[in-house]
């Protein structure tokens, strides 16, 4: 449900464009989503013969995931790709790739063409390179893009201590897919660029429990300067980034 505008509490009133989307459970909220992802990559299929998702991995997105995969889409005209991934293998318990492949790419779904971030390069920075290749014949902009938000306000893998973060924000070289090391990440990560993300067509930010509310809420109120990454995406968006959020 749609929060309306006079009840709003501080992790809403700074919505002036975005939109804020509450649901009592986790479970109508992957419903929610499932079904207006699903729309906007059929509508985006009879336009223009093909369609593209990037999503985000972690244990929130699971539920979503399953009810994504039941939607009647032309699945075989969908690409799917990666917001961010580990750069660790697709075995590896902590990858992303694994997470997409045995939860969403399941039924119907498996006949997506589905392009990875990961590849076993030397290091991430090649791994990078490899992946903007990769993705070199990806539709863009991305007709969907979903965003999750860490406890710590960090998005995709921009976190705040990455000892680049200013730059990696700009991507001054306009590159589609960027690595990323920072201390709080665990390992080296891959991600796709701010400005990739910000381009998409809708842009979904899926969170869940009561914890991240204030998260987002204190990233909507503080200066720039000092607000988590999350705020980048919000300020740079080129559409209204759609928050679905449930306790």
């Amino acid at each position: 449900m749609e929060q309306p505008a006079d009840t709003q509490d501080t992790a809403t009133r700074h919505f002036d464009r975005h939109r804020w989307m509450e649901y009592p459970t986790a479970g109508m909220l992957a419903e929610a989503l499932a079904h207006r992802i699903a729309g906007a990559l059929q509508g985006a299929v009879e336009a223009n013969g093909r369609a593209s998702l990037a999503v985000s991995g972690g244990s929130t997105p699971k539920r979503l995931f399953a009810e994504l995969a039941r939607q009647e889409i032309d699945w075989p005209r969908v690409t799917v790709t990666l917001v961010d991934e580990r750069f660790v293998p697709p075995a590896d318990a902590r990858s992303n790739q694994k997470l997409v492949t045995e939860a969403l790419l399941q039924g119907p779904a498996a006949s997506a063409r589905f392009l990875p971030l990961w590849s076993d390069a030397g290091n991430v920075d090649e791994a990078a390179q490899a992946a903007a290749r990769r993705l070199a014949d990806l539709p863009l902009p991305l007709d969907v893009c979903v965003l999750g938000m860490g406890g710590d306000g960090h998005t995709a893998s921009f976190f705040g201590d990455a000892p680049n973060l200013p730059e990696l924000l700009e991507n001054r070289a306009g590159r589609l897919v960027l690595p990323v090391v920072a201390p709080s990440a665990g390992e080296p990560r891959l991600t796709l660029s701010l400005q990739t993300i910000c381009a998409a067509r809708l842009l979904a930010l899926h969170i869940e429990g009561a914890s991240k509310r204030p998260v987002l809420a204190a990233a909507l109120e503080l200066p720039i300067a000092e607000a988590p990454p999350i705020r980048a995406v919000f300020e740079r968006s080129g559409e209204p980034v759609h928050v679905f959020w449930a306790p």
